[in-house]
């Protein structure tokens, strides 16, 4: 009989064991195969599951005629690893390593409830995917959307990115314009011979100085705004009048604006500057929360806590654009992701282990 060549992964581990396991089979960005290999095969030994694959992303599905669907969703990669593999775990309860906060910890629990709960009171479809880590285009999420969106179809998403065991609604959308301001070459000492593109962005730097962020509340969360000039390149040499400036400016913009409003609301804030060009860099919209939605108030119920708005961009948006409403929730720290001391305490995965499973078999109420 052929045996494997890749790394068995044992479902019947407790989540936070599991983890340990999960971060000593290194997966950086791009190099997710073993890994991916690994989670396909111990969800094909599932007899409760259908599992498909597309590239290393692996979906496993139940299929139980229950009147709802929740997709619990989490990336397999890690950012480069820093001399913090193999894992550790101390004295205190804290396991140490790559990926243990971000987000191997939410991996692990998601493989613990697909192996120990095979008759959920929700169909459950669980998402394995590649290079969240990295640039958009590569994201395996993405490529799954794109290829079978029916994969991902379901009444209600947890993306279990690290939260601390606390819910996060929705998150910001991310906006990045380049900023560009020209002038004429001269030497600096006849600067009157030329133009100054430097002294020009003062403009640019002054409206971002002045400016004055919203703070909208969405389904009962407060998220903050945010407008801010994140880089500046220019000048030519010590003693040369720089001819060319450009400011990067981020917008990170709450989930009640739409891509399209959040970009003409950036254009009218320069619109008296003297920029000669405005380049879109990058941009990711926002997920509204989704708080209202029934399968959200259950999960709340069951996992308990208060819910807080989410500083920052996530993969909620994607099942946002899906029409799936999403929350994040996971037992890492989101303030120790890519760390070189990255960790993750014990108990806050079983913790989370245990309020999912909780939710997932809890009797109908009338």
């Amino acid at each position: 009989m052929e045996r494997s060549t890749h790394p068995r992964l044992d479902l019947s581990l407790d989540a936070a064991a599991l983890t340990a396991r999960l971060v000593d089979l290194p997966s950086e960005s791009g190099d997710e195969k073993a890994l991916a290999d690994a989670v396909e095969e111990a969800l094909r030994a599932l007899p409760h599951l259908t599992v498909d694959r597309l590239g290393n992303n692996v979906v496993a599905r139940t299929d139980l005629g229950r009147a709802e669907r929740v997709v619990l969703a989490g990336h397999l990669d890690t950012v480069p690893i820093a001399g913090n593999v193999p894992s550790r775990l101390d004295e205190h309860g804290v396991l140490w390593g790559c990926g243990t906060c971000d987000m191997k910890s939410g991996v692990a629990v998601q493989l613990r409830v697909a192996a120990t709960v095979p008759a959920p009171n929700r169909d459950l479809t669980f998402v394995f995917y590649d290079n969240e880590e990295v640039a958009a285009h590569l994201n395996g999420l993405g490529k799954v959307a794109e290829a079978h969106p029916d994969w991902l179809a379901g009444d209600f998403a947890v993306l279990l990115e690290p939260s601390d065991g606390q819910v996060e609604g929705g998150c910001q959308g991310t906006l990045r314009v380049l900023l560009r301001t020209r002038g004429e070459r001269a030497h600096s000492a006849r600067s009157w011979m030329g133009a100054n593109a430097v002294h020009a962005a003062a403009t640019v730097l002054a409206k971002l100085a002045a400016y004055e962020p919203r703070r909208p509340v969405i389904d009962g969360l407060e998220y903050r705004e945010g407008l801010n000039a994140v880089r500046i390149e220019g000048g030519v040499a010590g003693n040369v009048i720089p001819d060319e400036c450009t400011v990067t400016v981020n917008f990170r913009y709450a989930p009640d604006r739409t891509p399209e409003e959040a970009l003409a609301h950036v254009r009218e804030v320069f619109a008296d500057c003297p920029v000669d060009e405005f380049v879109v860099d990058d941009h990711s919209p926002g997920a509204l929360p989704g708080l209202s939605h029934p399968a959200a108030q259950a999960f709340m119920a069951a996992v308990g806590g208060t819910a807080k708005p989410k500083f920052g961009w996530t993969d909620v948006s994607r099942f946002s654009a899906l029409g799936v409403p999403a929350v994040n929730y996971g037992p890492g720290e989101a303030l120790l992701a890519h760390k070189t001391d990255e960790r993750v305490a014990v108990d806050r995965i079983l913790h989370c282990e245990e309020r999912l499973r909780a939710w997932l078999t809890a009797a109908p109420q009338d």
